[in-house]
């Protein structure tokens, strides 16, 4: 299993690091604690994508 830090996903997403900690207190991305630090899992990473997916498809 592939655990990428912050601020891979940020940049795997063409997006801000601040944005990614927002979908993460919001709960929209979801993320696991080892120590102090957070990651996102693949599983968790593509569960979000699909989401954003499902909305377009609305």
């Amino acid at each position: 299993m592939q655990a990428y830090t912050v601020e891979q996903v940020a940049e795997m997403l063409h997006i801000g690091r601040d944005k990614v900690y927002y979908l993460l207190r919001t709960r929209q991305l979801r993320s696991i604690k080892i120590g102090k630090s957070r990651r996102i899992t693949e599983q968790q990473l593509a569960a979000f994508v699909a989401s954003l997916e499902g909305d377009d498809a609305a």
